[in-house]
């Protein structure tokens, strides 16, 4: 019997050396047709990236052919057309994600950088690639910028969108249409995505430009303007509070007469799915604004938990969230920059036993305990390099 075990774990682990072989010949593959002449081709060869960049953690894959594939993202950003930019914007974002806060992510941001503000603020380019785009900077900018101030400067180009949909000082609303409108909202969450990680200084200045015009996003016509606009003040009074207990705000009354009507909205003009969304989020705006309140959620990845706790979490979840989908548990388990952000400390070594209850496959089970054992080990590292220069004093 032990003969027959030893032989099965040998054949187990030949299955999962093919395995991974098939599934880096085939990454390879998809690499190489981001330059094919078909734009069908190019365009599933992105979406094969990202499916695979979403569940899996590749990142010493990625790291050798990251240039090979920023290249790529570069030439379907600039001569693609919408669907195409989508996709290449959507990739640079899981190839930061994949490579985590370094000089390799850096060097990609610094490539794409320009041609995503270019598409941006190109009015006349297609509207989906600058929705796409105004979601993918704002994450990339978190994960890969390396100067606040050019942080900054990146949030002026959001400012300059959703500031857009203000409605006007006597109380009408401009005339957007609602794929304008879904750009200027994905800037607007970009925009409040990028305020988790500003300076105090940059805070202050931001509370006296913004708080009191981002309540003309109130009136949007569209409902998930008005969502995003009431989540972000609810983020900034939580960012304001955390710098002054005693923060205080001017027009206070009327920007809680203006939560508890969307929290009570009883318009019959507007759909009832609609309603029942506004009204659920702006109940908790509305007790973030009044009571400085949150309502806390837990999510559960493996055989660890995490708790949702404040809006400045909530929002960087959602982020990373829109663009590892259904891969986001798997990712707070094994990507190590990823728990690094919600402070989860290195990827814990799971035994296989738990991990077959968690109906994770051979190869992946192999995937995350590496992850594991060099997150571990660099730990370690960083510990005896700081006891060598205690003992070098």
């Amino acid at each position: 019997m032990p003969r027959n075990k030893k032989k099965n774990s040998r054949g187990g682990e030949a299955g999962e050396d093919a395995a991974q072989e098939d599934f880096q010949y085939k990454l390879k593959g998809f690499i190489d047709s981001t330059v094919d002449k078909s734009a069908k081709t190019r365009q599933g060869a992105l979406d094969g990236l990202k499916t695979a960049m979403a569940t899996r953690i590749l990142y010493e894959f990625i790291s050798e052919r990251r240039m090979t594939i920023t290249d790529s993202i570069e030439r379907c950003l600039k001569k693609g057309k919408g669907d195409e930019q989508r996709a290449a914007a959507s990739l640079a974002c899981l190839l930061c994600i994949q490579l985590g806060s370094g000089i390799e992510s850096e060097e990609v941001f610094k490539t794409l950088k320009p041609i995503f503000k270019n598409i941006l603020a190109d009015g006349s380019a297609n509207i989906q690639a600058r929705q796409a785009v105004a979601t993918s900077l704002g994450l990339c900018t978190l994960v890969a910028e390396d100067d606040i101030w050019d942080v900054h400067a990146t949030m002026e180009c959001f400012e300059n969108l959703f500031t857009r949909s203000y409605a006007r000082a006597d109380g009408t609303c401009p005339s957007i249409n609602p794929q304008t409108s879904q750009l200027h909202t994905n800037a607007l969450l970009s925009w409040a995505l990028l305020l988790t990680i500003c300076t105090a200084s940059q805070l202050k200045d931001i509370l006296r430009k913004h708080l009191s015009k981002l309540q003309r996003l109130l009136e949007s016509d569209d409902v998930n303007m008005r969502i995003a606009a009431g989540e972000t003040i609810a983020l900034l009074f939580e960012l304001a509070r955390d710098m002054d207990p005693e923060f205080e705000f001017d027009d206070w009354d009327d920007l809680c007469d203006k939560l508890n009507a969307l929290a009570t909205d009883c318009n019959k003009h507007r759909a009832k799915t609609d309603k029942r969304k506004q009204r659920s989020v702006f109940r908790d705006v509305l007790k973030a604004v009044e009571e400085g309140d949150f309502q806390s959620e837990t999510i559960r990845f493996g055989t660890e938990r995490m708790t949702i706790d404040s809006w400045v979490r909530k929002r960087t979840y959602d982020a990373f969230r829109e663009f590892v989908g259904s891969g986001m548990n798997y990712h707070l388990q094994a990507n190590e920059f990823i728990r690094d952000v919600f402070e989860l400390g290195p990827p814990m070594l799971v035994d296989s036993a738990t991990m077959k209850a968690m109906k994770i496959s051979r190869f992946e089970r192999h995937l995350h305990n590496s992850a594991a054992f060099k997150a571990r080990t660099k730990a370690r590292s960083k510990f005896r390099d700081k006891r060598v220069d205690v003992g070098e004093f």
